[in-house]
């Protein structure tokens, strides 16, 4: 056997985790080994970022205007931590407005993007609930469609009086399975069969709708993030080795329902735990969980299990379609914790819903998240990389 993993550790100058989580796990963890023989020196982070010019200013250029007349200008787009200066905006009424207009405008052009390539119309008032990346048993969509289908039966057991008050919600998905992926095939089959059924049920109407976006690539993002409002990033704790995608939606004007994983946690060091949505077992207590499912009990959540009945009596096609799904957590050991983590996820919604209840308060803290991410930028990023890894010094360009 050939650890490509080891080769490329033994050829590098250095190795880089790229989010700080990782960072500590390679050197802790899976390579432990290598840090005794070569050193701690060897072993570094630097976490990942993404470019403002492309995620913000190209894909959303009305943002980017409003922010720059508060910045002085287009000068953030090369210095991000200039966005510092958007803070104390969040307070004001006016500016508030403009950002839920910008808000607005940019789910009304995805609602269009939804109508004419699904047919299914969607309210553009509702929560935008979005999780775009590739379909991955680590990244959990099925978590996040075993919530939908939970949400789904809860509407359905109220009476027409209590469903006026719930929240509106779009579940959008998007992304690609790797060709002989087959289980992320079936949890793409998943979503689609119960977009099938809640879009079409007339008691449930524009409360709940369902979306998989095909074809998920970059173009689609520059559209889907701006239109945002909450983004989930659910990896099991200890998988996702950084991710951007998280980045890309809250520099956009969107909050996050995620783990403590991958670049979360500095995220939510930077722009502060009372601005984002965190749930879940952590990184550390993972390896206990799976060895007690595999020799110890393993109880499934009841909430999870009125879930998997529904599959099993056949609301979303045959039972035989999604087996595997439900087989996995029962029966194979819950190897990413879906039923672990699942009580927690639920509840973790129900604040997510109770915040977007107030607007004003919400906007606020979309704002003040925005100007909290300077440190995420590509810059930092390329200039840690040219200091501590490459040794480079940088050339001036020409203008």
């Amino acid at each position: 056997m050939v650890r490509m993993a080891h080769l490329a550790i033994v050829g590098s100058h250095k190795v880089n985790g790229v989010a700080e989580l990782h960072s500590d796990l390679i050197k802790t963890t899976i390579f432990k080994d290598f840090v005794q023989i070569y050193g701690p020196d060897k072993f570094t982070n630097v976490t990942n970022g993404i470019t403002p010019r492309r995620w913000l200013h190209q894909a959303n250029p009305r943002l980017s205007e409003l922010i720059a007349s508060k910045c002085g200008g287009m000068h953030f787009l090369k210095d991000l931590t200039q966005l510092n200066k958007l803070e104390p905006w969040a307070k004001d009424a006016n500016f508030r407005r403009e950002w839920a207009e910008i808000k607005l405008a940019n789910k009304v052009r995805l609602a269009k993007h939804i109508k004419d390539t699904t047919g299914v119309t969607v309210n553009p008032a509702s929560l935008f609930d979005v999780q775009v990346k590739r379909i991955h048993e680590y990244k959990r969509q099925q978590l996040n469609i075993f919530g939908v289908i939970h949400r789904y039966l809860a509407l359905k057991t109220m009476a027409p009086a209590e469903r006026k008050k719930q929240l509106p919600r779009v579940s959008i998905f998007g992304g690609k399975a790797a060709p002989g992926y087959w289980m992320a095939k079936q949890i793409i089959h998943l979503i689609n069969a119960v977009g099938s059924v809640v879009n079409k049920d007339k008691d449930i109407g524009d409360l709940l709708k369902v979306i998989f976006l095909e074809d998920y690539n970059v173009s689609k993002a520059e559209m889907i993030c701006p239109a945002s409002d909450i983004s989930e990033h659910i990896s099991t704790a200890g998988t996702e080795a950084s991710g951007t995608s998280n980045m890309k939606f809250v520099l956009n004007g969107g909050l996050i329902i995620g783990t403590c994983d991958g670049a979360n946690i500095e995220i939510t060091r930077e722009i502060g735990d009372n601005n984002i949505f965190l749930f879940g077992n952590l990184a550390e207590d993972v390896e206990d969980l799976r060895h007690a499912h595999t020799y110890g009990s393993h109880s499934i959540d009841g909430d999870l299990q009125a879930v998997f009945d529904e599959i099993e009596k056949g609301t979303f096609g045959s039972r035989d379609d999604f087996g595997a799904l439900i087989t996995a957590v029962k029966h194979h050991g819950d190897y990413y914790l879906v039923s672990d983590d699942f009580h927690s996820y639920l509840e973790t919604h129900k604040l997510v819903d109770e915040a977007y209840g107030n607007q004003d308060e919400w906007v606020a803290k979309c704002i003040v998240s925005v100007a909290r991410m300077g440190f995420f930028t590509s810059d930092r990023c390329i200039n840690e990389y040219a200091e501590g890894i490459w040794n480079v010094e940088p050339v001036p360009m020409d203008e």
